[in-house]
């Protein structure tokens, strides 16, 4: 009772035409914080007669021990004119709590006391606000001694009391809890960070919570604040700092709507990825996924709220645990993983606990005025070329799309942008991509490493329609993040939504060390997906039907992006999966871009 009376008490806790000790201290001190311990002072000779009243001025304090339940409803009882009580924690006496209760205003409603007259109204010389720690009860009612004789309390009427409403909270279905696992699978692997990447300079990547070095001032292509080197595989550092500015954190598991693992998996196995002892790859993430369903946490819903950001594409953990040589780990392929949400930047069409989240931009806005001035400033950029594409040929492949494409642009000079990706390492740096996908209408997006590739979220940044040739690269990935229908964002029809800027907050994260306040970017798009993703599975578990049991995993695809199964147009797309990818999906494939 004592943490519903005072946490929850903004709009009164015996109804809502019932005053509240809180209305009382409002009401004669201004102060509407809440209470912790009221302190009355002895002041009651300015408020009422003692010689009407015949008697002397008292204190009172409510003490953390007593039930106010009772308290409460002993007060408001009509036929208490007569009855003696007590307190929990110690005697009272009959004539001290008559005085107190004539002092006291009424805790009736408003109609019972506009019928009735107030005998008097006690001012508080002194109220002490609520600390930050809520207490669990309320101070005990202690009046000045007198020489009675101790009456016991008779029991209150159970039709006088009035529970407390619960007051409605924003974080209402929406508590996340963070678990607390082991150092070894996330700070240790920033602390010896020099370790991660042969190639990288990753202790240089993970600067800034993950966002990278701030890059040079150049307000001919960027704004003045918000942008960084940011490194793709420092997405799960990214969100996992900007889970700790998230609103509605719980450190009671049971509250919790969903549960995070701050688990680095990108990180993890990106040490061994290019390494012969496959078992190493999969060391750290199957004594993860042990720990997790040793867990009390785990058996709540059997791992089924449990959730974690991979920031690498899902094929990194998808290893055929038999084939010592294949590619990755096996993360994504261990029964217990298999009850979870899996974030990773390209999921599989095939599979239903992959999640696809934005790859991370260069730009991290700490305000809101940030990313409404970029998109005014894309909206209005002028741009010289139709059509821009960056990347580099295949020799030898003729059948690549990406081929045809850099011919069709070299002969297009006029209207198409092309940036080689070659040994300059031009593709790489920042202020050339930017520059690059500024100057253009429409940024061509063929796949790349597999179906998706960085730049399609650079260019959207940029204000740039992305132009695909694969429905695996966006149409059935990012569905929390894009609208549904894809015609809004993409060639196929006018793409209104990039043009006017109204999908970059969509695909930005903002800086872990502030907080955005009136826009959602891709990380709370990303916590509302899980949390509504939860709340299906929980409500699943509830009705006793098997999870996600209304489609075929292979078709999950179809039925996440559209809703329904059946025949559709994109059909031979996903028609059969050879390995990891199509055959000719693997010879175009080309790091980064």
């Amino acid at each position: 009772m004592g943490d519903s009376f005072l946490g929850n008490n903004r709009t009164g806790f015996v109804g809502s035409s019932e005053s509240s000790l809180h209305d009382v201290v409002k009401n004669e001190t201004g102060n509407a914080s809440y209470v912790n311990d009221v302190k009355i002072e002895d002041n009651m000779g300015k408020a009422i007669d003692e010689t009407e009243n015949g008697r002397k001025p008292i204190k009172f304090y409510i003490d953390r021990d007593i039930d106010i339940d009772r308290l409460i409803a002993l007060l408001m009882a009509d036929d208490n004119e007569t009855e003696t009580f007590e307190t929990i924690s110690g005697k009272i006496l009959e004539e001290e709590f008559r005085n107190v209760r004539d002092d006291l205003p009424t805790i009736r409603g408003r109609r019972e006391a506009k019928s009735s007259k107030r005998r008097g109204r006690i001012k508080p010389v002194e109220a002490v606000a609520a600390a930050t720690t809520i207490p669990k009860k309320v101070e005990q009612v202690v009046p000045q001694p007198r020489t009675q004789n101790v009456v016991k309390p008779q029991e209150p009427k159970p039709q006088n009391v009035v529970k407390p409403e619960p007051d409605p909270s924003p974080c209402l279905g929406r508590y996340i809890f963070v678990h607390d696992i082991p150092r070894k699978f996330n700070q240790d692997l920033l602390d010896n960070c020099q370790s991660l990447s042969s190639w990288t300079d990753m202790c240089e990547s993970a600067l800034n919570l993950g966002l990278g070095p701030p890059l040079p001032c150049n307000e001919k292509l960027y704004s003045k604040t918000g942008w960084f080197s940011t490194n793709q595989f420092l997405l799960e550092v990214i969100f996992h700092n900007r889970m700790k500015q998230y609103q509605c954190l719980t450190n009671d598991p049971m509250v919790a709507s969903a549960i995070y693992v701050p688990y680095y998996a990108a990180l993890d196995v990106g040490r061994y990825l290019w390494g012969p002892i496959g078992y190493r790859r999969d060391h750290d993430a199957m004594e993860l996924v042990k720990w997790l369903a040793g867990r009390p946490e785990w058996k709540k819903t059997w791992g089924r709220d449990h959730f974690l950001v991979a920031g690498r594409i899902n094929w990194d953990f998808r290893r055929d645990l038999k084939n010592v040589s294949d590619w990755g780990n096996g993360l994504l392929t261990y029964p217990e993983s298999k009850n979870m949400t899996m974030l990773v930047i390209e999921s599989s069409p095939w599979n239903n606990i992959d999640f696809a989240i934005p790859y991370p931009t260069y730009f991290h806005p700490s305000r809101d005025d940030d990313v409404f001035q970029w998109q005014n400033r894309m909206r209005e950029l002028k741009r010289r070329f139709l059509f821009s594409f960056g990347g580099a040929r295949r020799p030898n492949r003729d059948e690549c799309i990406r081929n045809e494409i850099i011919d069709q642009c070299l002969v297009s000079r006029k209207r198409c942008r092309f940036l080689e990706c070659d040994q300059t390492q031009r593709c790489y740096k920042p202020e050339n991509l930017m520059k690059f996908f500024q100057s253009s209408i429409f940024c061509l997006q063929p796949p790349g490493d597999s179906y998706t590739r960085r730049s399609i979220f650079d260019s959207i940044l940029a204000g740039c329609v992305p132009v695909f040739f694969h429905p695996g690269s966006a149409y059935v990935q990012y569905l929390w993040h894009f609208p549904k229908d894809y015609t809004k964002y993409s060639v196929l029809i006018p793409a209104s939504a990039v043009k006017s800027g109204e999908l970059i907050p969509n695909v930005i994260y903002a800086d872990p060390a502030s907080r955005l306040q009136t826009i959602g970017d891709a990380f709370n798009l990303t916590v509302k997906g899980v949390l509504d993703r939860v709340e299906t599975i929980r409500n699943q578990m509830k009705d006793g039907k098997e999870v996600n049991s209304e489609f075929p995993e292979q078709e999950s695809w179809k039925y996440l992006t559209f809703g329904k199964l059946g025949g559709h147009e994109w059909d031979p797309f996903f028609s059969s999966k050879l390995g990891k990818l199509s055959v000719k999906l693997e010879e175009c494939a080309f790091p980064w871009m």
